[in-house]
């Protein structure tokens, strides 16, 4: 579950939240379903192509991906900005992947009342985002991410909560498709912000070099 801050018109931050739904198959599969403080969206990659459906208006959004997760998060971030906060769990590497543009990093000290286990607390700064988070000790599983972006002047607060983590599980077949967003009106997968009138008939994605995964 994911809580976000937003300025509120009195500038004191309100919060909203969601809630995710994961379903991951290395190297080439993520199921993602999140509700929450607005609509329902759901995305689905197979190996082959991305679809992002929104059941309520009941349009999809399709294009081709990339064959790992890892490159499938950088083209959908790229082309589309679909990004989800969890990504960085998500790379066949987490640790690469922060360390890259870490700046700092220290260890906080434990907890026992997060997630209901012992949980090691960390801190770091990478990317632009400063990040303490709290891992499980014994299974090294996080638990509690919570982030502020540097530059931000607001300095609002992401928190993240990760719970019923279930490892090696027998995944059905079609768990990373959807016969409802099959069915569903096409839309353009592409980003919002590119003015009306600028999507092509053909809007494949290509895949990006790097994934961005900032939480």
């Amino acid at each position: 579950m994911e809580t976000y801050e937003s300025p509120s018109r009195l500038g004191f931050p309100l919060a909203y939240g969601t809630k995710s739904d994961v379903l991951l198959q290395r190297p080439d599969k993520l199921r993602v379903i999140t509700s929450g403080d607005g609509p329902v969206s759901e995305f689905y990659y197979d190996g082959k192509t991305m679809a992002a459906f929104a059941p309520a208006e009941n349009l999809v959004a399709v294009a081709d991906a990339p064959p790992t997760v890892d490159e499938m998060l950088g083209t959908a971030f790229h082309s589309a900005a679909i990004y989800f906060a969890f990504d960085d769990m998500l790379v066949t590497d987490p640790y690469k992947d922060i360390a890259q543009g870490m700046s700092v990093a220290f260890y906080v000290g434990q907890s026992n009342i997060v997630g209901g286990t012992t949980t090691d607390i960390v801190a770091y700064e990478s990317g632009g985002v400063f990040i303490e988070a709290w891992i499980g000790a014994e299974d090294k599983l996080p638990r509690l991410v919570r982030a502020i972006y540097v530059d931000d002047p607001t300095q609002s607060r992401h928190n993240l909560v990760l719970t019923n983590w279930q490892l090696d599980v027998t995944v059905p077949g079609d768990a990373f498709s959807s016969s409802k967003a099959g069915s569903a009106k096409r839309i353009p997968f592409a980003s919002p912000a590119r003015p009306p009138g600028s999507f092509g008939p053909n809007v494949a994605a290509k895949p990006a070099a790097e994934p961005t995964t900032n939480p």
